[in-house]
């Protein structure tokens, strides 16, 4: 049976008190740091989701998203290309619209049941802005989700599935808009919304010959909480017990990702038998049927708890208006900076992309970047590629800069060490500078270095463990 293998979810670390928006407002939702973008929370999600798996099985990756960094280019390369996949595998951006993420599972699922591949990757992601002060602007968060599908070894078996299409202008982005629009609120909700999902939810129901209550969960987008409460009500869902957890008070509406990231939440608590509906939301609706199987013990780790748990808080609506590039600050008097040459990306694509180190064949000796010569023996031309993103180390040495030309106040550049051997010398983020400290265990992470003529320059950086 085809279903899901693995999942893992990506919420980034910082926080924004929704008070600081507008007052009275409760909760919080997650955001993107500076250097952070649709396609490095992919890229996180995505690395946590093959853990333990070998990567020369997979033979897709979709990604889904509204917010890609590009308009013409595939977003999908740059993840496979970080996740350290063949490239002999099928890619494919899947975009424009709110059920991205699950046109590209049903994609997955499709490719698979007709043999072109065995396990394909699903990521959604996004980073969507509304207008400042608006409500979209409240209630939008940002995050990631990935998932496995595979024929063989899967924890989740999709039973049925149900797709519906409908036009309506209740929420769009054009072509050279920044801020999402929409229309008049109730309209929106009450002819779009809400009665597009009723009955993309009610068919799949009434074909699979089975009732609410017979649901563990049920998972799905929703634009805020009090309209996922009227939905499910209405379906008659019972609140307190089929919505596992919506994600919408600490995280946000995380858009494409957000239906997947709620079936890795209900996933989280599922057991052996549970029934699962999932249902997206966007110019129509995607519903599924899923049944959790004898192996949902072995994939429930229990991942979007603890990115939920680790946070940091931002301190003002001025820094997150800084980081999504709505507010500029007075740059620092030095050179601006020289945008990336293409040339030079794409003969760098091993060592920065998909982060491979060498390691000597005579001695061992562990090397970033790749050199010619072994900094040990000395021997010339003899190493095979070790890729280093997994590989966890410590600060041996670090500096900072007080005047720095990124949205940061501070830029601490470290020396890491890693463990089993090998060094780099990299930016920190996700930090506080009280706690940069010689020794401090680190990770690594894909972030953007920076961009310029509409080239995002990736690489990777270290970051306090969030474990």
């Amino acid at each position: 049976m085809i279903g899901i293998a693995a999942y893992s979810v990506y919420v980034p670390l910082w926080r924004l008190s929704r008070d600081k928006l507008a007052d009275g407002v409760s909760g919080e939702k997650a955001v993107a740091s500076f250097d952070e973008d649709s396609i490095t929370m992919a890229v996180a999600a995505a690395i946590d989701c093959l853990k333990g798996t070998n990567r020369q099985t997979i033979d897709g990756l979709f990604f889904a998203s509204t917010s890609s960094p590009y308009k013409e280019k595939q977003a999908c390369s740059v993840v496979a290309a970080a996740a350290d996949l063949r490239q002999d595998i099928i890619t494919a951006d899947f975009a424009n619209c709110l059920r991205s993420g699950t046109t590209a599972l049903r994609t997955a699922i499709d490719v698979i049941k007709a043999g072109s591949a065995k396990q394909v990757l699903v990521v959604a992601s996004d980073c969507r802005l509304g207008t400042p002060g608006s409500l979209i602007e409240q209630n939008c968060g940002d995050g990631a989700v990935a998932l496995l599908i595979s024929n063989s070894e899967t924890a989740v078996t999709l039973k049925s599935s149900h797709s519906v299409s409908d036009e309506i202008m209740d929420m769009w982005r054009a072509d050279g808009d920044t801020f999402i629009r929409t229309s008049e609120d109730r309209f929106a909700q009450e002819e779009g919304y809400l009665r597009v999902m009723r009955e993309a939810v009610a068919q799949l129901m009434q074909g699979a010959a089975l009732e609410p209550k017979d649901f563990a969960s049920f998972a799905c987008y929703a634009p805020d909480r009090r309209r996922l409460l009227e939905l499910a009500r209405s379906l008659g869902f019972d609140v307190k017990t089929q919505l596992k957890d919506s994600l919408l008070d600490t995280v946000g509406n995380t858009g494409a990702a957000l239906p997947l990231m709620s079936l890795a939440a209900a996933l989280e608590k599922a057991n052996a038998g549970d029934h699962i509906l999932l249902a997206s939301y966007g110019d129509g609706s995607d519903v599924f049927l899923l049944e959790a199987g004898d192996r949902i013990a072995q994939i429930r780790e229990g991942k979007l708890k603890k990115s939920l748990e680790t946070k940091k808080m931002i301190p003002d609506y001025a820094t997150y208006l800084q980081w999504r590039g709505l507010l500029k600050k007075e740059p620092m008097p030095q050179p601006p900076p020289v945008p990336p040459a293409p040339t030079a990306m794409w003969r760098g694509r091993n060592r920065n992309i998909r982060f491979y180190g060498a390691k000597c064949s005579r001695c061992d000796t562990i090397q970033y970047p790749p050199q010619r010569v072994c900094t040990n023996c000395y021997t010339q031309d003899q190493f095979e590629d070790i890729r280093l993103a997994e590989v966890r180390g410590e600060v041996n040495t670090f500096s900072m800069n007080n005047r720095p030309t990124t949205a940061e106040t501070a830029e601490v550049v470290t020396v890491v060490n890693f463990n089993g051997g090998g060094r780099i010398t990299c930016l920190m983020t996700d930090r506080d500078i009280e706690e940069v400290r010689i020794g401090l265990p680190v990770e690594m992470t894909f972030r953007k270095l920076a961009s310029a003529e509409g080239i995002h320059n990736y690489f990777w950086k270290s970051k306090p463990s969030r474990s």
